[in-house]
């Protein structure tokens, strides 16, 4: 049984690896802005934007999975320039073509671009060494970009012109960076070189880890991510409301709670972007997935407009340094990106399907119970999300090159 070696992380790879992750990713973030565009340009109901994009989400997460393979084997490179296009070419019809048919398929079609762009992202993540280091990287861009992206298309002008132009010249830009993304491991050593490459190079697994115990670990680890996204984003889903019925909180706070849990998720991956792999993964891990589990329960039980602001924040702070590790697990658990190339893919199911289950479940039981609900969620992934840790910091060990500390600071080397 062997793992491939992972690569140290360059300008040139970082440049291109964040950018495609962060770019298929984006649409994701700017659904609010989207919706108002869509319905003041086109004319469409609220209902209608909203399923018209939830549709374009479902598209990203089933061809994000659907692309798994390719992104993790030879045809990234391809796969990355194709899905980027189809991208820029959707989201380029949306904004420049104001007849509600042509441009609620075309938001289709962007959709599906940014599935096989999400896919090569994070597929790309895991060929670079030390994966809690690069995952922190990559949620601080990925933090950053939407924050000014955000930004910007107010000033602008909230048009689809700019809310769906901006995001397919993003796109029609990042494809110029692919060439520099790390090519996937080949399946052997080619005896031909006399000096093998690293991104050729396979070495045996950790004694007591085989390829099905691996695989138990990232299917496992792709279900427990849905069904995570399901318990985070359903409170996301219903904090507003819960927030003003339940706890007294104006639309002035809620804003502020919005504005400061970007601010925390920043925060959160500049910590452990300098962190790296001192830490570890398996202890800050169990402890995050902890302390969510409390504050999600705090927040569904504060009845003050105060605690409930302050623990909101703090949960989605807890969220993003969260999403950032398990993100490094699926990365360290294969540097080929079997695992973290369809990781997205899955959230964004389980994402799909939040707003539905958080109404439902306060609409039903209240949001007290719904707080014990979430808590419990958390409480019951903690075991596997953490054994599956521990499982990829022994991979991770045996996937560093010959000599090379995985964790060491060096690896962040810039080449010009």
């Amino acid at each position: 049984m062997t793992a491939a070696v992972r690569v140290p992380l360059t300008l040139g790879r970082g440049i291109a690896t964040f950018s495609v992750f962060v770019v298929g990713y984006i649409t994701a973030n700017l659904i609010p802005l989207m919706i108002i565009a869509m319905v003041d340009d086109l004319g469409v109901t609220q209902t209608v934007a909203g399923a018209v994009l939830t549709g374009s989400l479902l598209a990203t997460a089933l061809v994000c999975l659907a692309t798994t393979r390719w992104a993790a084997g030879r045809s990234r490179h391809l796969l990355g320039r194709v899905s980027l296009v189809v991208m820029a070419a959707g989201f380029g019809v949306a904004a420049l073509v104001h007849s509600a048919p042509i441009a609620c398929a075309a938001i289709i079609v962007g959709g599906i671009g940014a599935g096989g762009a999400v896919a090569v992202g994070g597929a790309a993540l895991a060929a670079l060494n030390n994966p809690n280091r690069v995952s922190g990287i990559n949620g601080l861009v990925n933090r950053t970009a939407v924050t000014g992206v955000l930004a910007l298309i107010p000033i602008l002008g909230l048009h689809m012109t700019n809310a769906f132009g901006i995001v397919a010249v993003l796109a029609l830009a990042t494809v110029f960076t692919i060439t520099w993304l790390p090519s996937a491991p080949a399946p052997a050593i080619d005896k031909d070189e006399d000096e093998p490459s690293a991104a050729h190079t396979r070495i045996p697994l950790p004694e007591g880890v085989t390829e099905k115990k691996l695989a138990v670990a990232g299917f496992s680890l792709l279900v427990l991510f849905a069904i995570w996204a399901i318990g985070e984003d359903s409170l996301w889903a219903v904090s507003g409301i819960m927030g003003a019925e339940h706890a007294s909180l104006t639309e002035q706070q809620m804003g502020l709670a919005l504005s400061l849990s970007t601010a925390g998720g920043i925060a959160a991956a500049l910590v452990l972007t300098a962190l790296g792999s001192r830490l570890g993964r398996t202890v800050p891990t169990a402890v995050l997935l902890g302390l969510g589990a409390a504050l999600k329960l705090g927040s569904c039980l504060a009845t003050d407009s105060t605690t409930y602001l302050v623990l909101i924040i703090a949960w989605n702070t807890v969220y993003a340094a969260a999403f950032i590790y398990v993100v490094a697990i699926a990365a360290a658990l294969d540097s080929s990106g079997r695992w973290s190339a369809p990781l997205l893919g899955t959230y964004l199911v389980g994402s799909a399907f939040a707003p539905l289950f958080g109404t439902l479940v306060t609409g039903a039981v209240g949001y007290v119970a719904f707080g014990f609900v979430l808590a419990g969620i958390s409480l019951a992934l903690l075991v596997p999300i953490v054994w599956i840790a521990r499982l990829s910091t022994r991979t991770e060990r045996a996937s560093a090159l010959p000599g090379q500390d995985p964790a060491a600071r060096h690896t962040t080397s810039v080449v010009v």
